[in-house]
């Protein structure tokens, strides 16, 4: 199930993101959500810690 909340993000991360998210557009023939690449960006970056 999915929360809706709000973040603020740097501009620096935002055009990282934005960048990936671009990437990810042209090589799909869907559409890629900013929240679905947020998600696995945050995903990964998680991987790194331990609960």
């Amino acid at each position: 199930m999915s929360n809706r909340i709000t973040v603020v993000l740097d501009s620096g991360n935002l055009e990282k993101l934005r960048t990936i998210q671009a990437k990810m557009i042209k090589s799909s023939i869907k559409s890629v959500s900013f929240s679905h690449v947020l998600n696995l960006v945050l995903e990964e970056g998680l991987k790194k810690f331990k609960s």
